[in-house]
């Protein structure tokens, strides 16, 4: 019997036995505005089923032992055979199954596939981020692969499967496969045109020997690699198999794993290549344009990754302080503390809004969607990616010194938060990408100004922060030292504009008055008092 000094009193429930898709109104309001009526009850159940699984105590606990079991890399059996094989734990293959069973890599070949899917991933993410690597980089190398019809008839039913099959042995005997991807080297970073990996032609018609590195090549366990390398024509996409037809191991040398800040369930290797097999995707001297569907497919992975991150803090600390008492009261109900939760549920929101409405561009597949995406996808890959690391933090405080604890799950949420910034371009790409796009495609502008132009007329300060806008777009002289800035209003008022016309009242009105309109500090909790905070809290509330 435990003595009465250990009684544990006003401590919060665990989240956990809850649907994290219903109870997430931004998602499934996105969900309903966006996929087809034909199969919206479809989605909506399928999503819920998923969301079921995301919140349960099960697959709560697979994801805090894969992240706690890091990946071990054998380089060598006990005869000094070279193996270069990476172990997992159980809990990260459960977690992997999961989630291919879930979908997460059928979005090109369904109908609503691209919502249905970025949905799945923005709540997997919760699950435990580091499975959604090799999810997202299977899912983005379908467009890639499709510049070689013989290769996508070959590779894409295997990569659209809803088998898990994680056995290294050739392709062809798989009822599923894996894809990764290796651009970067350590002297280039994302520079790849400074790549120095030589790929020489062999006789067999598209098949070449590659001899160089990758710095970064993660998921090194798959069954098939997108890398780039510099062919006699210039730089060109390959396919690199891990294991050959006739069943022996492609030369894929795993050199070390990267011991990363967060993401620490998911291997990253530098891998070097000497002599290893690969096919060739698309022509001699094009593989940036062969390669790029793909790497804007990831981007917005990192878009949806960080937005997930995002709702997973914030439905901590809004479950937290729902349950929490303090100076005489529920924490919720404390007016500076009920500012806090709703200015990161009201960035949370904009987020998963924007979010799904990219990924419905995607299942559109118009030329102005498509000239939309050009623009949006970077931008929203810079400013949604950088908002995640303080919200996560603010929401982490939130829980006081338990969430300093690893136990409550915010540190873990803490350590993953800054690396969908990082990956797949840094900011500063991003902001480069979207001059490029200003630069290059008038249509990508003009797709873009008509998506915010149909909210205009509903809010007053999203009016000026488009005619702002406006302005700042016509004097792209010396833009490359205020790119940051220029596509962080891109970015907002496109947010504002989805709000303005999607969300509840009370949430449009706090995001275009602390946004768009000044009215709000430099730190979270600075909302303009006179605001309806109560109703965006309440919103934001996981209810299991």
């Amino acid at each position: 019997m435990a003595a009465s000094t250990h009684t544990v009193t006003n401590q919060a429930p665990p989240l956990v036995g809850y649907d994290v898709f219903t109870a997430d109104r931004a998602l499934t309001e996105a969900v309903e505005r966006h996929v087809a009526p034909r199969v919206r009850d479809e989605a909506l159940a399928e999503l819920s089923a998923l969301g079921r699984a995301c919140g349960s105590a099960q697959v709560q606990e697979w994801g805090a032992q894969a992240n706690g079991n890091p990946p071990v890399l054998r380089t060598h059996d006990r005869y000094g055979h070279r193996v270069d094989e990476v172990d997992f734990h159980p809990a990260w293959h459960r977690l992997l199954g999961k989630g291919v069973s879930a979908r997460l890599t059928q979005a090109w070949v369904r109908p609503g596939g691209h919502v249905r899917r970025a949905a799945g991933f923005l709540m997997w993410t919760q699950a435990e981020a580091g499975t959604c690597c090799p999810l997202s980089m299977t899912h983005a190398a379908v467009p890639a692969l499709r510049a070689d019809p013989a290769l996508a008839g070959e590779w894409v039913p295997r990569l659209t499967s809803e088998v898990y099959d994680r056995e290294l042995r050739p392709a062809r005997l798989k009822a599923g496969a894996l894809f990764g991807m290796g651009m970067t080297e350590k002297q280039g970073g994302s520079d790849v045109r400074a790549n120095t990996t030589a790929a020489r032609p062999l006789a067999e018609d598209g098949a070449y020997a590659l001899t160089g590195h990758k710095w970064f090549c993660s998921a090194p366990m798959s069954d098939g690699f997108l890398v780039l390398a510099q062919a006699p024509g210039g730089l060109t996409c390959f396919l690199v198999p891990r294991v050959l037809e006739d069943g022996t191991r492609n030369v894929f040398l795993l050199q070390r794993l990267k011991d990363k800040l967060g993401n620490r369930s998911n291997a990253s290797a530098e891998v070097e290549f000497d002599g290893t097999w690969a096919r060739r995707v698309g022509e001699e001297g094009r593989g940036v344009r062969t390669i790029i569907e793909m790497v804007a497919a990831t981007r917005l992975d990192c878009v949806l990754g960080s937005a997930g991150l995002m709702r997973q803090a914030v439905a901590q600390a809004v479950h937290h302080c729902a349950h929490r008492e303090a100076f005489g009261g529920k924490l919720v109900d404390k007016p500076l503390m009920r500012n806090v939760l709703a200015d990161l549920a009201i960035e949370s929101e904009a987020a998963t809004t924007l979010a799904l409405r990219l990924a419905a561009a995607w299942d559109d597949g118009s030329e102005q969607e498509r000239a939309l995406l050009r623009l949006a996808v970077p931008a929203a890959k810079f400013w949604v990616t950088k908002r995640c690391p303080p919200v996560v933090v603010e929401a982490a405080e939130c829980l006081g010194g338990n969430g300093y604890v690893e136990e409550s799950g915010l540190p873990r949420l803490v350590r993953e938060s800054p690396l969908n910034s990082i990956w797949e371009g840094a900011g500063n790409v991003q902001a480069l990408d979207v001059l490029r796009a200003l630069r290059r495609e008038p249509q990508a502008l003009d797709a873009y100004l008509r998506e915010v132009g149909r909210a205009r007329g509903a809010d007053h300060r999203l009016d000026a922060a488009i005619k702002n806008l406006l302005t700042e777009l016509a004097d792209l002289e010396g833009v490359e030292a205020r790119a940051r800035r220029l596509v962080e209003r891109i970015a907002l008022v496109f947010q504002g504009a989805l709000l303005v016309r999607y969300a509840p009242p009370a949430v449009a009105d706090a995001f275009c008055a602390s946004r768009l309109g000044g009215d709000g500090g430099a730190a979270f909790g600075t909302l303009p008092h006179t605001l309806d905070l109560a109703s965006v809290v309440e919103r934001a509330r996981p209810v299991p």
